[in-house]
């Protein structure tokens, strides 16, 4: 069966709120043999996906989106448990502080990019949605991670994340720390990730991942930086 076809049932199952038939989907999926990062990136990401755009064009109810999303956030914890268990990856030695909107469907994107990440080796704090900027400015100079993720699928969570992206530069808080952006928002908005300030930006948490692992490689042998999602840091004009 098409991946296509898979994701629609699964969106089908979760909208109608038939936890029974979206826990069967998952679970068919494993007895044909995918492991569960496949589960996470090519079954309940497209089918959040679908959630978040059906839900921004106002063409679910509220009751559906919260069936869906609840529902489907049961679904990517189990398989989180399962993805750490079956990666056995070693650690890459890369810090990352994550947080995101406060929306359901922010931390439900954070939440699979996050975990990904863990499996991928890098150590991962995830504070999740609704912390004051200043809380975060203090975490990061405080902790002083290798990444600051920020995950925002919602319009109004930019300006805060302009906000604390301008006050890091400004203030030369944590000059090797890489601040990291995904989520809706920046994909439906071409430039907008550079725009603000970021320094490095991906449409999925597999090219998140990648990306995060080459700049890592980049800053190791700074003459072979190259362009693209990546973006050289400099210091913004205040």
């Amino acid at each position: 069966m098409s991946a296509e076809i898979l994701t629609e049932r699964l969106f089908e199952a979760l909208i109608e709120g038939n936890r029974d038939q979206a826990r069967r989907i998952i679970d068919d999926q494993r007895k044909a043999g995918a492991d569960p990062q496949v589960v996470i990136t090519d079954l309940c990401w497209p089918t959040y996906e679908m959630i978040e755009t059906m839900h921004r064009q106002d063409r679910l109810t509220t009751l559906a989106y919260n069936l869906a999303t609840r529902m489907l956030r049961t679904i990517v914890d189990q398989a989180s448990r399962e993805l750490l268990a079956w990666s056995g990856s070693a650690r890459t030695g890369r810090t990352v502080f994550a947080c995101c909107g406060p929306s359901e469907g922010s931390e439900l994107g954070a939440q699979m990019a996050v975990d990904l990440l863990e499996a991928a080796g890098f150590r991962v704090r995830f504070a999740g949605g609704a912390i004051p900027t200043d809380e975060i400015q203090e975490a990061v100079q405080t902790t002083r991670p290798d990444v600051l993720l920020m995950f925002c699928s919602e319009p109004r969570d930019l300006p805060e994340i302009r906000h604390l992206i301008d006050t890091l530069h400004e203030v030369g808080a944590c000059p090797h720390t890489q601040i990291a952006v995904g989520g809706g928002v920046f994909n439906r908005a071409e430039g907008l990730a550079e725009e603000i300030g970021a320094d490095l930006w991906a449409s999925h948490p597999l090219e998140m991942i990648e990306s995060l692992i080459e700049d890592a490689e980049i800053r190791a042998t700074p003459e072979q930086r190259t362009v693209g999602q990546i973006r050289p840091r400099t210091r913004r004009a205040a």
